[in-house]
């Protein structure tokens, strides 16, 4: 190795210690801080602060990574202290829910608790899941962009825990307790996140291997669940060829008469998609396709045959999360050719028709139809093509990666002291990777608004939290949008640290030489629009292009 190169690794060599980069190579007659032994690097206390620097929140992340290691350590174990510390945390917010909701005497706030406890399970479960790849720190590496979905999603279920709790007091209570959660669980990302930049920085050899437990990837390396095989099942269904594991219908002629009854009817540990036909006609039940429900993949006989309906709402006592009349939540849901409906009205206020947890779900020619909050994309990677999304305001909300492409977004006529807001995204921290897409979408109004359209007024979207991220692109906005396209959601508040961005849309609404003059939004290049495309945002080659479905993973235009 010449002195130039050298004199370049070691500049970054205490940096690429404290994030695990346990491989470099060095000449043999310098003396560095490599071990003899297995040549991992090897960090001490006084790297910690270095370690930290790319942190949002770098007191607590010195405290609780300090506090763990004794000494020199090696990077593993840094690493696994930054982990573990979110765990720890998100354990005692646990034990803090149970102990703080036995304060709470309304229905409400109790099924808030009970909402907050399944979540923090729900966090519990992915903080150790990407615990498990630290025992493998090029493996790590190499599924940065799933960890960090994971750790955004815990973040989300932090956030959703509090939104339902109504009592100032308790909610106080339990803000605080999950304060350092949050803010050790976004250090995690920020660590992981520098990770993956010095390995593309300096081109390190990453060995590829396959068998894990969370991804279930197949021989080629990509997520069973949306593998070559779906790309038959798909074209088989296309072709009315395909034979379903199990088929309902409410006639009597399937196996089933619900959808509920074939969701639970799956067997345990599955191997493989399980497939549910659903035929035509009106289902008024709410279905939950739990976490333990994965590679599920249900189709009908199209959005307007083939409806889930419910009327679930806010008004009535029902905690938003609850009100949802279809929730996917299991790994690697696929939906086509449905419809999903929430018909409690707009003055229920909160009424969900499809809520989605589901990693790596997809949903074509669906329909989900509702007034305020349609559309629950909650967490995680999330896909939609060729759907009608409808409703009133905030009706596709939430905190996930999403992009919704070649869709039809309706706005639909709201209540007369009302207005209409398309989207509500709910980012709360920088360094969640999540965020909100509209690409080549129809922006239009419902033929129930159209006459009274411009009475009014409608919006693209509001910053339901502090880091609200949401990208219009490349989509046809109707004359009904307001020229200044976006509103506050509490005044001034969250004004300069959301992200608003409009790039190369059309239409008679999608003129921005009147948009709000916010410091967070900004009229974007195609450089910048190629962050939030369906290959850099969700990944989409590694799992999208197996569903037979026609998309496109860059910019349209």
């Amino acid at each position: 190795m010449s002195k130039a190169i050298f004199g370049a690794v070691s500049a970054v060599l205490l940096v690429a210690a404290v994030i695990g980069v346990v491989a470099t190579v060095v000449s043999s007659n310098h003396k560095t801080d490599a071990s003899e032994g297995d040549g991992s690097l090897t960090t001490t206390s006084k790297s910690v602060s270095a370690f930290c620097a790319k942190t949002d929140y770098q007191a607590d992340c010195e405290r609780t990574i300090g506090s763990a290691i004794n000494g020199s350590s090696s990077p593993k174990e840094v690493i696994q202290a930054s982990f573990q510390a979110a765990i720890d945390e998100i354990q005692a917010a646990f034990h803090l829910s149970n102990n703080v909701s036995l304060k709470a005497n309304d229905p409400m706030n109790k099924a808030a608790f009970n909402i907050c406890r399944q979540l923090l399970e729900d966090a519990d479960e992915e903080l150790n899941a990407a615990f498990s790849e630290t025992h493998d720190l090029q493996g790590l590496a190499r599924r940065t962009d799933d960890i960090k979905t994971w750790l955004s999603a815990v973040i989300s279920y932090q956030q959703t825990c509090l939104d339902g709790i109504t009592e100032p007091e308790l909610q106080s209570t339990m803000k605080d307790g999950l304060s350092t959660a949050t803010k050790v669980t976004s250090n995690a990302i920020a660590i992981v996140d520098e990770l993956s930049s010095l390995l593309k920085s300096f081109k390190i050899p990453i060995n590829i291997t396959m068998g894990s437990r969370r991804l279930l990837v197949d021989e080629q390396g990509y997520p069973s669940w949306f593998s070559g095989h779906d790309r038959k099942l798909l074209a088989a269904q296309a072709r009315g060829q395909l034979t379903p594991n199990v088929v309902v219908a409410k006639d009597g002629s399937g196996k089933f008469k619900t959808i509920n009854d074939a969701v639970n009817a799956m067997p345990k540990d599955y191997s493989g998609r399980y497939v549910i036909y659903v035929k035509a006609g009106v289902y008024k039940e709410n279905v939950i396709v739990g976490k333990d429900k994965v590679n599920v993949l249900m189709y009908g006989d199209g959005s307007r045959k083939t409806v889930v309906t419910g009327s679930k709402n806010y008004v009535d006592g029902v905690q938003t999360v609850d009100t949802a009349t279809f929730a996917a939540l299991g790994q690697g849901f696929i939906a086509k050719s449905m419809g999903f409906s929430n018909t409690a009205g707009a003055e229920k206020h909160q009424a969900v028709a499809l809520r989605v947890q589901s990693d790596m779900s997809a949903f074509f020619n669906c329909r989900m139809d509702a007034y305020q909050d349609t559309l629950y994309v909650q967490a995680h990677r999330q896909f939609y093509r060729n759907c009608v999304v409808s409703g009133t305001i905030d009706f596709i909300f939430g905190d996930s990666s999403t992009i919704l492409q070649n869709c039809l977004l309706v706005m639909r006529r709201p209540m007369d002291n009302q207005q209409n807001i398309l989207t509500a995204h709910g980012r709360s921290q920088a360094k969640e990777t999540t965020a909100l897409v509209i690409q080549n979408c129809r922006i239009v109004p419902d033929k129930s608004l159209f006459p009274e359209r411009l009475k009014f007024r409608n919006y693209l979207g509001r910053p339901w939290k502090a880091y609200s991220r949401t990208i219009v692109m490349e989509s046809t906005i109707g004359d009904l949008i307001q020229p200044e396209g976006w509103m506050p959601w509490d005044g001034a508040n969250f004004l300069d640290t959301l992200y608003y961005a409009e790039y190369n849309n059309r239409g008679p609404g999608a003129g921005t030489s009147g948009r709000v003059n916010w410091p967070g939004y900004h009229v974007i290049g195609r450089t910048e629009a190629q962050k939030y495309t369906v290959e850099s945002l969700i990944q989409g080659s590694k799992w999208i292009k197996f569903s037979n479905i026609r998309y496109f993973g860059g910019l349209k235009f």
